[in-house]
């Protein structure tokens, strides 16, 4: 084997380890040992998507949540945390990655919940421009996410909206499994829908800037954003995004391994 073989042999090499490090699975005992009962009451009442599971189903989107918080802080930020707001998080962070048992985000520490929609300085009063629902990562934010809570539970309880700010987050730490925000999640597209992922993402891209879209204009800022606003989308009302983009949810449902809307 050359130089330049074995130079390249260990780059990959380090690549495969990096990327593996945001969301290839990892065996790790839990601390708790069944779902609490109470618990499993509190998502039977908020999350829609639970309801929509069968029983097997249920109990893995259980040891899901339990995994997360496991392995994840949730602090509240001039807000008392409770086993709801624990609940609501964890939960947006499974149903994004329900079609890939076992795996979960290895790249994050702690989710922070902010009292209310907040601003670049992170400040939630007496501040303008306060837009901002939710982050993760950025400077000075390595394996953080920053989510406004009043907004989380509007995601959960509002059916009307094709909003979620909790799974738009957590899409976006599936984006950059691969190092790149671009909108091409390599870590779930397999090989062969890349190139039609693409080609379909600027063409939705286009025809939200030139008004002929039902998709949040949000989604055509970037790829990146394209690809969070249309998995809050696809997670959110299936039928109606089935219905007014069907290539598009059909990708979706490769890419997520989820069919939604055949529940």
């Amino acid at each position: 084997m050359s130089t330049t073989q074995i130079i390249f042999f260990a780059v990959f090499l380090l690549l495969v380890a990096a990327f593996g490090w945001w969301v290839f699975p990892k065996k790790k005992n839990r601390k708790t040992a069944a779902f609490p009962n109470a618990w499993r009451l509190i998502l039977k009442e908020k999350v829609s998507f639970y309801n929509q599971l069968s029983a097997s189903e249920q109990t893995r989107f259980e040891e899901g949540i339990l995994q997360f918080l496991d392995n994840v802080r949730i602090t509240g930020v001039g807000e008392e945390v409770d086993d709801t707001d624990r609940l609501l998080v964890a939960a947006s962070a499974v149903i994004p990655l329900f079609g890939f048992p076992g795996w979960h985000y290895r790249s994050l520490n702690e989710v922070l919940l902010y009292e209310s929609a907040f601003n670049e300085d992170f400040k939630t009063r007496e501040a303008e421009e306060r837009n901002i629902l939710g982050m993760v990562g950025g400077t000075g934010m390595t394996g953080t996410m920053i989510l406004s809570k009043p907004s989380l539970h509007r995601a959960f309880y509002d059916q009307h909206s094709s909003q979620h700010v909790g799974i738009h987050e957590f899409v976006h730490l599936l984006d950059r499994a691969d190092g790149t925000a671009d909108g091409i999640p390599e870590a779930l597209v397999d090989q062969p829908f890349v190139i039609p992922w693409v080609k379909l993402m600027h063409q939705e891209i286009k025809d939200i800037r030139e008004g002929e879209s039902k998709i949040n204009p949000y989604g055509s800022t970037n790829e990146a954003e394209f690809f969070s606003v249309v998995s809050e989308y696809f997670f959110k009302q299936p039928d109606k995004l089935a219905n007014r983009h069907p290539e598009l949810y059909e990708m979706l449902e490769k890419i997520f391994r989820q069919d939604l809307d055949g529940k």
